[in-house]
């Protein structure tokens, strides 16, 4: 912000020199802030300004004060500052990291250009190049401007743009869907004025207003297309893991199969081959032979009965997550719609922490082919443990430190591959209080030799038989 007094009223003028959008306006009044406020160029504060002038054919303009000062806005894109010489060297930027700038030299920077009609000849085909001044808006004007006139015409042509840019009018156009200012009527025409201030303070208001609204439109359409993709993803991932688990109806069949054959099943037999009902190919069932065959056909129902529980919690699961999406979709198509910043803020879609949590009270990593579980907090370790594990899981927890329940689900007919309860381990490790030790020991166990005492707080359990292995924290 400058200002200017004469000690009876101030003149302000606004360079906004961020790299994207580079920009001179003039707000009639300017209320500084008490904080993050400073002065800078102290050596020019109260001098006394002698001229003010453009600097040939450049993007600069110079304000020269007394004592040998001048104060250059540098208006070059993202490369854009406010420069303070005086005689004839830089001594202050305000862009610190352009230090390039502190070896200006003022006398320097005017640039030279014939426009004389000898030149213009001359420089017929590389117009562009050598006049490069007048920028892209210019020459589509000048383009349109000369279809179809023959080689003669065009050095009239030539000057009467030149007199049109030198007592121009100020237009505010959109032109290739972006607004602009322009000095020649080109493009969509939305307004038109003779004072270039007010041209200027129009244009830098709606600019703004409009790199706003399109900022904010686009952070939350990206926002809900993030959230329907994970959405998605997590629908995919959990169908497939429904569809896997509906195919697999070997427990349901291993306790029917026994039923429909305990007239030929006697007890302490570790295994049998019975045809089944299905294809009449041979099943191979492993019992327990310290347990009668019915005993062992109750075992294979509950198993049945909890991977019936487990399909029932993701299809429901799947369906939260579909309405969402549903949901997600008719709001982006909302939003898309919406061409006002007010009723843009109004529709600011909710941040992933402010939504309903509706999926899983866990964490799934999937190592060598087996699912591992880790619980996201003290009331979902005991969901986890209490309610989705089966005895026959794998439980991990790290040694006497709080942290997260770990469960590596059980396959049927395979044992816990060693390298698949360290990846378990070190996730138990990384998920406790011993996250930062370079060596973290880790209850391994059976699901079934843990426990919940009545009273205890949430995620405290009673573990009753336990190995340890120690293991690198690791995510």
């Amino acid at each position: 912000m400058l200002e200017f007094n004469d000690s009876h009223q101030s003149y302000f003028i606004k360079a906004s020199l961020q790299g994207d959008f580079c920009c001179l306006s003039f707000p009639d009044q300017f209320n500084r802030a008490r904080k993050n406020s400073i002065d800078l160029f102290a050596e020019i504060i109260l001098k006394k300004v002698l001229q003010v002038y453009p600097v040939d054919n450049e993007r600069c303009i110079a304000i020269q004060l007394e004592d040998n000062f001048t104060l250059l806005l540098k208006m070059h894109g993202n490369r854009a500052n406010v420069i303070l010489f005086q005689n004839d060297s830089a001594i202050a930027i305000f862009r610190s990291h352009l230090k390039s700038d502190l070896t200006l030299t003022l006398s320097t920077l005017n640039r030279t250009l014939d426009f004389s009609e000898q030149t213009f000849r001359e420089q017929l085909s590389t117009l562009q190049a050598y006049y490069f001044t007048f920028g892209k808006l210019v020459w589509q004007y000048w383009d349109d401007k000369i279809k179809g006139l023959p080689d003669t015409d065009l050095w009239p042509a030539f000057q009467q743009l030149i007199q049109e840019l030198e007592s121009p009018k100020y237009y505010l156009i959109e032109h290739s869907n972006k607004l602009q200012l322009s000095l020649l009527p080109t493009g969509t025409i939305l307004k038109e004025f003779d004072n270039p201030e007010e041209a200027l303070n129009s244009f830098f208001i709606q600019y703004v207003y409009q790199q706003a609204f399109s900022s904010q439109k686009d952070k939350q359409m990206k926002t809900l297309r993030d959230q329907m993709k994970a959405g998605q993803n997590y629908v995919q991932k959990n169908r497939q893991k429904l569809i896997e688990l509906q195919q697999d109806k070997h427990y349901q069949l291993w306790g029917d199969l026994l039923m429909a054959n305990l007239h030929q099943l006697t007890s302490g037999i570790t295994h049998i081959t019975l045809t089944s009902f299905y294809d009449n190919q041979p099943v191979e069932i492993k019992l327990k032979p310290e347990l009668s065959p019915q005993k062992n056909a109750e075992v294979f129902y509950r198993k049945a009965k909890n991977q019936q529980i487990e399909i029932n919690q993701l299809q429901k699961a799947i369906d939260t997550k579909t309405v969402e999406l549903q949901k997600l979709n008719q709001k982006f198509i909302e939003v898309e719609n919406i061409a006002d910043l007010k009723q843009l803020k109004q529709t600011e879609p909710e941040t992933p922490s402010k939504q309903k949590n509706v999926i899983l009270p866990y964490h799934e990593f999937e190592h060598k082919g087996f699912r591992i579980w880790v619980g996201r907090n003290a009331e979902a370790n005991d969901e986890l443990t209490l309610k989705l594990a089966y005895k026959e899981d794998l439980w991990l927890h790290a040694k006497d430190v709080a942290g997260s329940h770990v469960i590596i689900k059980h396959q049927s007919g395979k044992n816990f591959p060693k390298d698949v309860i360290e990846r378990a381990a070190q996730l138990a490790a990384y998920n406790s209080k011993r996250k930062t030790d370079s060596l973290c020991p880790v209850i391994v166990t059976p699901k079934k030799f843990v426990r919940k005492r009545k009273g205890d707080p949430a995620g405290a359990v009673v573990v009753e038989r336990e190995q340890v292995i120690l293991v690198e924290p690791k995510l």
